[in-house]
């Protein structure tokens, strides 16, 4: 079982990160998909796309349930029928969720490509990282923001939202492994806190709700 890393954030919540080298046929053992789910899963029409769907089975496994505890709504969010939170992220050969049974939470997992540099000012104020002057540091530093404009969109969840105008990162060294962001939305504000690590050339943001 090639589960990845497990991180206790707290007592309440915990981050689950899967590395997917099994068979499509060696990740069904022992799964059982709602009627819903194995129809979605039956459109996929990328193989690795599936394993990664099952993949995250396994990892709900992990956290104590099964595909039947979960449902979404209509915004596309992830529920747990026990009234626990959830987030799921899929991003090629690592998939992750985190589960939390006090805050509303998200996860994203990005691979590292030189790309996104070209698209940065599409997300974010680019002007704060002009001074990078390492190419490979610059994309780290973008893949950072991008995964947190990301988990921070997933907990709010909300059609019209956009990531330039509404998700604030707030900065971060190099050397940190932390920030905190913020979300302001039709007159209403809320604050988040933000874990980030790198593994294989990926990048892996969590974030955390505060209470308000």
């Amino acid at each position: 079982m090639p589960i990845y890393k497990i991180i206790t954030v707290s007592p309440n919540t915990k981050v689950y990160i899967w590395k997917i080298t099994e068979s499509e046929k060696e990740l069904s053992f022992n799964i059982v998909l709602t009627n819903v789910c194995q129809l979605r899963m039956n459109g996929m029409k990328s193989e690795l796309h599936r394993r990664g769907f099952l993949s995250i089975r396994h990892l709900l496994g992990l956290a104590g349930y099964v595909d039947s505890d979960l449902y979404y709504d209509q915004a596309g969010k992830p529920h747990l029928k026990d009234g626990n939170h959830i987030s799921i992220t899929h991003s090629y050969h690592f998939t992750g969720i985190i589960v939390s049974q006090k805050d509303e939470v998200g996860i994203d997992i990005e691979k590292q490509r030189h790309k996104i540099i070209r698209i940065g000012h599409k997300f974010t104020e680019v002007e704060a990282y002009t001074g990078i002057e390492n190419a490979e540091e610059h994309v780290k530093k973008l893949t950072i923001v991008w995964g947190a404009k990301e988990s921070l969109y997933k907990i709010y969840a909300t059609h019209g939202l956009s990531f330039m105008n509404h998700i604030y990162i707030h900065d971060f060294k190099s050397t940190e492994s932390a920030t905190t962001g913020l979300i302001r939305y039709e007159g209403h504000t809320s604050y988040y806190d933000i874990t980030f690590l790198e593994f294989e050339g990926f990048t892996c943001v969590y974030a955390i709700k505060k209470e308000e």
